[in-house]
């Protein structure tokens, strides 16, 4: 993203929605495309049926990372910050993080993204932890006008967010207060360009909370048994909440960019847009906020910048995904995937993809049960049918 310019015992076993073919996923995410075009949200457009180059490999750097921890700990520490409910005491379902990460610059001169992958909060930040239970973090930050302010969100971010005087027990109050503070102390940086933005999407990960912060247009999407839940939204400036924040702020958006200058309507930096400290500004760097309590049927979460979005739906990413790590069983692999595949669709953006998976194991193959009820089709429908197949 740059300035100015998601009963029998038969059965049947399938991979969980998977594609035999790349060929075929491509055609699936074509169709989700066309059928949202219309969606103010979408951003992509007719970029499907551009006739671009495929960007130049000579300018792929690549950059890699894999770990991963188990949740050891017993069910009553992990109740510490009151996360239990009757249905997850009752199922004893404990995740396990492991994530894989891939980060590549595509076809433009510089790369501006950043991202953060911490698997074990508590052994990262030592005797600075002010939890007991089992925590990780992941975010992905896509850099604008230069790489100060994703730079320096990736590294303040998660401080400001632990070191608040509402975490651990107020953990939303702790996060959106953590964007506003970060934003504010890029612009203190004097070292730094005040002037270079970022978009920010976080997920904090407490126990089998999950919380999502975005403030751009990255994109979180939750795997649930080879489903696309997406937890986050696209802060495009013609979105329809966005614009009417815009505008009452006194904002204007020209050609689907804010005040003609920036295709996101959130994100941290870009002083040079929001004016001085404290006034209320179009572009606002407050996260909005998604929580959920990770379940059995939660596979893996992916996060990353538009990029990969612009060219991928979000149940394409899911299918890939799924279906790689049947295959493999690495996060690590299936983010690099990710970003080859979006390669292939020729993105004409930075790539940053982080897959953090929530088992150590694979996931199942989803099994259709098989009625034994024999189905017939009626004589008047056998008719109508024929007469379509005649048609054709």
């Amino acid at each position: 993203m740059a300035p100015g310019t998601g009963f029998s015992p038969q059965t049947n076993g399938i991979d969980g929605g998977s594609m035999k073919e790349t060929s075929m996923l491509a055609m699936e995410d074509q169709n989700n495309n066309n059928n949202n075009n219309n969606n103010d949200d979408d951003s992509l457009g007719g970029l499907a049926s551009t006739n671009m180059r495929k960007p130049p490999r000579n300018l792929s750097v690549m950059r890699h990372c894999t770990s991963s921890t188990f949740l050891a700990e017993s069910e009553s520490e992990i109740g510490f910050l009151g996360l239990k409910s009757p249905s997850d005491e009752k199922s004893g379902f404990l995740p396990m993080f492991r994530s894989g990460s891939c980060s590549e610059k595509g076809p433009k001169q510089y790369m501006e993204d950043e991202y953060i992958s911490v698997d074990n909060l508590r052994e990262h930040l030592g005797t600075a932890a002010k939890f007991s239970s089992p925590c990780a973090f992941y975010g992905v930050f896509d850099g604008h006008g230069g790489i100060d302010a994703a730079l320096f969100i990736k590294k303040n971010i998660l401080n400001y967010i632990v070191e608040d005087s509402n975490f651990p027990t107020g953990t939303k109050k702790a996060v959106k207060n953590a964007f506003v503070k970060a934003d504010h102390a890029f612009l203190n940086a004097s070292s730094l360009d005040s002037t270079s933005g970022t978009t920010a999407l976080t997920a904090l990960i407490t126990g089998r909370t999950m919380l999502i912060a975005n403030a751009g247009d990255s994109r979180a999407v939750l795997g649930k048994r080879g489903r696309a839940i997406e937890l986050s939204k696209d802060h495009k400036p013609n979105c329809t909440a966005e614009r009417l924040r815009i505008e009452k702020l006194g904002g204007v958006i020209y050609d689907g960019y804010l005040n003609g200058q920036l295709s996101v309507a959130r994100a941290l930096g870009d002083w040079h847009i929001k004016g001085s400290k404290g006034s209320k500004s179009p572009l606002s760097s407050e996260p909005e906020l998604e929580e959920i309590i990770l379940s059995e049927e939660d596979e893996f979460l992916i996060i990353g910048c538009d990029g990969l979005w612009d060219v991928m739906s979000s149940q394409c990413a899911v299918t890939m995904v799924r279906k790689e790590l049947m295959m493999h069983n690495d996060p690590d692999r299936c983010s690099s995937a990710l970003v080859k595949e979006a390669l292939q669709r020729n993105s004409c953006d930075n790539l940053t993809v982080v897959v953090v998976c929530f088992s150590p194991d694979p996931p199942p193959k989803i099994e259709i049960p098989r009625s034994q009820k024999r189905r017939s089709i009626s004589a008047e429908g056998l008719d109508l049918l024929k007469g379509v197949l005649n048609d054709i």
